[in-house]
């Protein structure tokens, strides 16, 4: 299943690490974040292996060399978070991302994960090897034929989850 970080106030150290562990980030604008470790003499060393996935090896590196508190636009602009939006606006954005994303087929979802997860660490050519190794695979479930069948019918599809 997808994990929707939804982020309130300020997520530091392993809270940071927690939210960039998840699939999607959603953050109030008010929400901050930090790797504060090196300004108590402590590098996040856990915390780290989350954040360099997530932002770029140079963003990561300033958040954990500086300790410093990023806000939310900043958060954002590094690519931490997905969105960021009104504090009052959080549940509701939050709650329709989760909706968009179940509105899906459930089997498509997870199965596009998992390869999503398992190609990519791979150099390019392993990736596409990796993809086209499952394609075969995902063309032969039924969410697939009935999602292709809806398209060409104008309809919405009927998703069993298989």
């Amino acid at each position: 299943q997808p994990v929707i970080a939804k982020v309130r106030g300020t997520a530091t150290a392993s809270g940071c690490e927690l939210m960039a562990s998840c699939d999607l980030a959603v953050a109030a604008q008010s929400a901050r974040f930090a790797t504060p470790g090196v300004n108590i003499g402590f590098w996040c060393y856990t915390p780290q292996v989350a954040l360099s996935r997530a932002v770029s090896r140079k963003h990561a590196l300033e958040m954990l060399l500086t300790g410093e508190l990023y806000p939310a636009d900043e958060a954002l602009r590094m690519g931490l978070v997905n969105r960021v939006v009104p504090d009052d606006a959080l549940d509701a954005a939050v709650g329709e991302l989760a909706a968009r994303i179940a509105s899906k087929s459930s089997a498509a979802v997870s199965r596009g994960k998992r390869s999503f997860h398992a190609q990519y660490d791979l150099d390019r050519a392993d990736a596409y090897a990796h993809v086209e190794s499952v394609i075969p695979e995902a063309f032969d479930t039924d969410d697939t034929k009935e999602g292709i069948a809806a398209f060409l019918e104008k309809r919405e599809p009927k998703w069993t989850g298989n």
